[in-house]
């Protein structure tokens, strides 16, 4: 088994009378990519920023790759790379300039972070735009440049906040891709998204968060009703499938072409999808309406998980990030 890239116990950040993280534990693995999901106001970004060594936790404890951030903020940010959701970029400098300075800023010689701010421009498919000056560039442009400078030192554990923000379907993939490629490599990557589709399609574990409280998410979805689409051959009967699932038509409606309707757990499904071929049924589609991580999230969302409404803490007053950059941490 893997070791913890990051562990998180008993953590707890105030703002005065605003409790942006009450209690959270959690482990995200190196060699995999976890997702950091909860609603507006849960205390995600609170947290990355105690990760990233840019704000102390009030109580418990953290460790990045076996550091901890707030005894040793310079170790712990020679292993991380941190992107916050709003860049702040230096508008005169050119995507080249910006990551060959960042580089300088973790120590690298100029040779070696020229080196590498060309691996990387490569590498995030950037080299066009490489000599254009930052202020000129478009909010997913920014994104791609803030990932190649939370990239250049080479860290072992990513922090991402919103990482795909602004970027257009073709960059959605390659981000993808490249932070597959990237978790193989060993890294540990912790990302916070509320695009939830493209990150079930990435993430290989979930940290759910509801009003600064981690939430075992298996608890959070029980019980839940998931609605599964049936899209069958030819005219759409929900008569049809109601007696093939032995329901009642009231529990059947059509929605586009297909019908929808909802069971209470996979093996439920699965068994209605038996059910419905046993039954004569011509199914040519059969999938739940959301996925996985958007019934925990809208089940989190919901009163019915105890959580307290949150209302978001002021932007923390902290020192400057270590690659020099202003206004990143939001």
């Amino acid at each position: 088994m893997t070791a913890p890239g990051i562990a998180a116990r008993g953590v707890r950040r105030s703002f005065g009378d605003v409790h942006a993280v009450r209690d959270v534990g959690f482990e995200a693995r190196a060699g995999r990519i976890t997702g950091l999901v909860g609603p507006n106001g849960a205390g995600k970004t609170t947290l990355l920023l105690m990760l990233a060594s840019l704000l102390a936790p009030d109580d418990g404890e953290l460790r990045v790759g076996g550091v901890d951030p707030v005894t040793h903020p310079q170790d712990a940010r020679r292993l991380v790379g941190w992107m916050p959701d709003a860049l702040g970029a230096w508008p005169s400098l050119t995507a080249r300039e910006s990551l060959v300075v960042t580089g300088r800023l973790y120590g690298m010689p100029r040779t070696a972070a020229e080196q590498r701010a060309n691996e990387l421009l490569h590498r995030l498919t950037f080299a066009d735009l490489a000599d254009v000056p930052a202020r000129v560039l478009s909010r997913g442009q920014k994104q791609k440049l803030g990932l190649a400078r939370a990239l250049v030192h080479d860290p072992q554990v990513l922090l991402l906040d919103e990482p795909a923000s602004g970027l257009d379907p073709q960059a959605r993939v390659q981000l993808r891709e490249l932070l597959r490629q990237l978790a193989a490599e060993g890294r540990t990557i912790l990302i916070s998204s509320h695009i939830l589709i493209e990150l079930e399609e990435i993430v290989d574990d979930a940290v759910f968060l509801v009003a600064g409280r981690t939430v075992d998410p298996v608890l959070a979805a029980a019980g839940t009703q998931r609605a599964w689409r049936i899209r069958v051959a030819g005219e759409l009967d929900l008569d049809a499938v109601a007696r093939a699932l032995e329901i009642s038509t009231a529990d059947v409606r059509a929605d586009r072409g297909a019908a929808l309707v909802a069971f209470g757990s996979d093996d439920a499904a699965a068994a209605g999808l038996r059910a419905l071929v046993t039954g004569g049924v011509a199914v040519i589609e059969y999938a739940p309406v959301l996925g996985s991580l958007e019934t925990a999230y809208l089940d989190l969302d919901s009163p019915a998980v105890g959580a307290e409404p949150q209302a978001a803490p002021p932007p923390p007053a902290h020192e400057a990030p270590a690659d020099g950059s202003q206004g990143e941490a939001s």
